[in-house]
């Protein structure tokens, strides 16, 4: 793989809005909506330990913040904080409310629609929800997650890197995360691969992570490049891991999930906002200090969404892989955006403006942590 780089200089804004049309059509931005809409949104008194104090107050009298996330491991920081209360507490009788995911486009939408005010999503979606609001819209404000997604393989069949030219790899969804990163590391191979079609030295098999593992058993793909807890659901079906994605990047750090919020909705309740993030730190403190506690909680909400906890041979290799954090790997995603330029499913972004990390480093000042940074793609 050729070493990580951040991007060039960035098109013109004039030159970038008429390209705009042309990165609207691509399957990378289609709208993958569940049945329910946006979402799955969970029930008014479902959110674990969620309770709202006594004589506690309103923040700035809104009534409600809507916070999305996706019920996976990489969005850990969501899950432990919904179920142990923890956003709750800090947001007073502003009542915390929850929708639920299966992809970052609908995700995206939903901020769009005014359906969520502050969402957990991955870097693929926040970087293309961004370029074609032509940055009206989203702001990320913080980070939440690091690793966890993994290269899996059939054994039999795949016993190198090498062994993966000529094999079917699936990936979750064109142009998400793990698709961008997997193409990137076939380039850095020297295979090609059409990254519309997916077809190559390499067949790249876009493949729901709910159905990945019914994919393997059945032999109709050889792996899969996919996040935890995907991974690890392989691995105890008899594959191996092959390569852990974490290894490629300096210091082994890269963003997997980021916390974002509508732009108007940072203007309006910048309070909300800080209290919402105030929980997100809290959260991942609590995570740090309680770490089978935290695994439990996680496990607890995921049971609540999908009817069944994980199996202790699933969450414990796959929460050990998944570093949680407040910082938002901001180079790390500046990267990211390139390696989808390069693989052509992206034209190329301005990102200036796409972080607002002020809240977040009052939030931290004020818990004695030091300040995270925007890599100069922060709004003025």
């Amino acid at each position: 793989m050729p070493a990580i780089r951040t991007l060039g200089p960035r098109a013109d804004r004039a030159h970038r809005k008429g390209r705009m049309a042309a990165a609207a059509a691509l399957p990378l931005l289609a709208l993958t909506l569940s049945a329910c809409g946006y979402g799955s949104e969970s029930g008014k008194d479902d959110s674990g330990k969620a309770k709202i104090a006594a004589g506690a107050r309103k923040i700035d009298g809104l009534d409600q913040v809507k916070i999305g996330y996706f019920p996976n491991l990489t969005h850990g920081t969501a899950l432990v904080g919904d179920q142990e209360g923890l956003f709750q507490q800090e947001l007073g009788a502003t009542k915390a409310t929850y929708s639920q995911f299966n992809a970052g486009p609908s995700a995206i939408e939903a901020l769009n629609s005014k359906s969520v005010d502050i969402s957990w999503i991955g870097p693929s979606p926040a970087i293309n929800g961004y370029a074609r609001s032509d940055g009206e819209n989203l702001r990320i404000i913080g980070g939440s997650a690091s690793g966890g997604v993994k290269l899996v393989v059939n054994p039999e069949k795949v016993k190198s890197l090498g062994d993966v030219k000529g094999k079917k790899i699936a990936t979750p969804q064109l142009g998400n995360t793990q698709d961008v990163a997997f193409l990137n590391w076939i380039k850095g191979k020297g295979w090609k691969v059409d990254a519309q079609s997916g077809k190559g030295d390499v067949s790249v098999v876009r493949t729901d992570n709910k159905i990945t593992p019914d994919a393997y058993r059945s032999g109709s793909i050889d792996g899969a490049w996919v996040p935890e807890p995907t991974a690890s659901k392989l691995v105890s079906e008899g594959a191996k891991v092959l390569l852990d994605e974490a290894d490629l990047w300096p210091d082994k750090k890269f963003v997997i999930t980021n916390i974002v919020v509508r732009q108007q909705f940072l203007k309006d309740h910048p309070k909300v906002v800080e209290a919402v993030l105030r929980g997100a730190v809290k959260t991942n403190q609590f995570i740090e200090d309680n770490p089978e506690k935290a695994k439990a909680a996680a496990n607890a909400k995921l049971k609540q969404h999908s009817g069944k906890e994980l199996p202790a041979k699933v969450i414990d290799p796959a929460w050990k892989s998944i570093r949680f954090t407040n910082d938002p790997l901001a180079a790390t995603l500046d990267s990211e955006a390139e390696h989808a330029v390069q693989a052509g499913l992206l034209d190329q972004p301005d990102l200036k403006g796409i972080y607002d990390l002020r809240p977040l480093n009052k939030v931290l000042k004020t818990a004695g942590e030091p300040a995270v940074e925007d890599a100069g793609l922060g709004v003025k």
